[in-house]
């Protein structure tokens, strides 16, 4: 078969592992597991980083067990890309590696008065103070609010953030520090796509802007080092709580954040070649190659990705809808119409 390469997708509804042939990128096995939202109160979302996490180690080994049972060798898995539900924030303790709350998730509302709150210290209000350096408004979208929101909310994350054992990340930085050695070493790095998310990160340097940090109250101790979407950042570990090795000692060599993962998995390399995709949410991405292009009719500029250490960074145009495949859910769970997300292709046609 040759050199195989697996895929942690870790979505805002589901967790899957992947394993393709790195040559014929055909698919040869994978497993999904669905994710529980929590509601706390109207407007929250939030999910268990733990949770998230097992989600992760229970897909890796039931692929691999599918693996064998096709007899195909694990051992011809050469790396591991990672890809994530962006914005979603956790904070942990580096001592423990426990998780200081639960992760809050893209879509959660309850930084609306953050938010307002920040205005007032800009001139004009004006929720574009920003927009040239980091291409993102100031919204209770990004992840410098919802961090903003614990470190103002949640007691322990600021004794945590004073005892200089607090950890920021999104989702990818969450997993790779765990997968790849915890409180044993584990390395603590974001890629590019990720950072450009959070409203803290500079997409023309390329770094953690001090400004900003300092207008959000955000010490930049906690965050994460940002390294490009294509490196190797490190080897993965056995875990014990699950007996969880299959793939030890293989190589963690990719970050994306999923919308810049799709559009680079849709071959989206040309400046003007755009991607759709239909998951929880709807995104649409424009590549404007090596050039930051700056909409005046609601787009978002972001980073599309960067592949490798001495390469340059791209870039891209967004289009974001909260809201797309997460009604299927709401239809069954909440409304109770259908009793299977299956049903709805039926209803619909």
């Amino acid at each position: 078969l040759g050199p195989l390469v697996g895929a942690i997708d870790q979505g805002t509804s589901s967790t899957r592992f992947l394993v393709f042939n790195a040559v014929t990128a055909e698919l040869l096995s994978h497993h999904q597991v669905e994710i529980k939202q929590e509601f706390p109160r109207e407007g929250w979302v939030e999910q268990d980083p733990k949770e998230i996490l097992d989600s992760v180690y229970e897909c890796v080994e039931r692929t691999c067990e599918k693996m064998k049972e096709l007899n195909i060798d694990i051992a011809n898995i050469r790396a591991i890309g990672v890809t994530n539900q962006r914005e979603t924030t956790v904070v942990w303790d580096r001592t423990t590696g426990e998780p200081l709350y639960n992760a809050i998730v893209w879509l959660d509302l309850r930084t609306q008065s953050t938010v307002e709150h920040l205005l007032k210290r800009i001139p004009g209000k004006n929720k574009t103070f920003s927009k040239f350096k980091t291409g993102l408004p100031l919204s209770t979208y990004f992840s410098a609010v919802k961090l903003r929101w614990l470190l103002d909310n949640v007691e322990e994350i600021k004794k945590a953030v004073e005892d200089g054992r607090a950890m920021f990340g999104t989702i990818d930085s969450w997993l790779i520090w765990v997968c790849i050695c915890g409180t044993n070493g584990g390395i603590h790095c974001t890629d590019v796509t990720n950072a450009s998310r959070t409203m803290l990160f500079n997409i023309h340097s390329l770094e953690w802007d001090p400004d900003l940090c300092k207008f959000f109250e955000i010490p930049m101790e906690i965050l994460p080092n940002v390294r490009s979407s294509s490196e190797i950042y490190g080897l993965m570990k056995i875990c014990p709580s699950r007996e969880s090795g299959a793939l030890t000692g293989v190589p963690i060599s990719g970050c994306l954040g999923d919308q810049h993962a799709a559009l680079v998995g849709q071959m989206c390399f040309q400046d003007g070649q755009a991607k759709n995709t239909y998951g929880t949410g709807c995104f649409l991405l424009c590549n404007t190659g090596q050039k930051s292009v700056f909409s005046e009719h609601g787009l978002i500029t972001t980073i599309a990705y960067k592949m490798g250490k001495d390469k340059p960074a791209f870039y891209a145009l967004e289009g974001s809808v909260a809201i797309a495949g997460a009604v299927v859910r709401w239809l069954r769970d909440n409304l109770g119409i259908v009793k299977s997300s299956q049903e709805v292709g039926e209803y619909g046609a």
